[in-house]
């Protein structure tokens, strides 16, 4: 393997281990926030797509992502993306496992599908007990991306993680 190709890759191995601050057990490439690592006269440049583009979170992950990036290639930088907008689509299937075990509802179907966004006129099954009588108590949860819903049936409260 010749050196770029083996920089490019140790960046890459680095910036899957870049937690979501938010989501701390699923890294911002799970999450598909990594749109590319590539390397341009001579310099790495890893791009950066924010889930949306007033996420709080932003700054941090970009921080956090230029530290790795930095403690491989110290000239590289980390460009942000905002077109095309983040989907939830770009999730993985490993993410949405883990988001389950961890007790929050995955986002479902297509982002196309702006019923999933809120919730409402949907079915959420709850990521405890899989039962699919819940009710959306806020379209809005511990963050924007967020509903809270509790389960009918086990009575424990969740979070879904809206289609976007």
């Amino acid at each position: 393997m010749d050196n770029a190709k083996e920089r490019v890759n140790r960046v890459w191995d680095l910036i899957r281990q870049v937690m979501d601050p938010e989501l701390p057990f699923l890294s911002v490439d799970d999450m598909g926030m990594i749109r590319g690592v590539r390397l341009e006269q001579d310099q790495i440049i890893v791009t950066l797509t924010p889930t949306y583009s007033g996420c709080p979170a932003t700054d941090v992950i970009s921080s956090d992502v230029r530290s790795a990036l930095h403690s491989v290639e110290p000239t590289g930088r980390v460009e942000l993306a905002l077109s095309p907008p983040w989907t939830t689509d770009w999730i993985s299937d490993g993410a949405r496992r883990l988001m389950t075990e961890h007790g929050i509802a995955p986002p479902e179907g297509p982002s196309a599908d702006r019923a999933f966004l809120t919730g409402q006129g949907k079915s959420i099954p709850c990521p405890r007990c899989k039962s699919t009588h819940t009710t959306m108590v806020s379209a809005f949860g511990s963050t924007a991306c967020k509903a809270h819903f509790t389960c009918d049936a086990c009575l424990e409260p969740f979070e879904h993680f809206k289609c976007i």
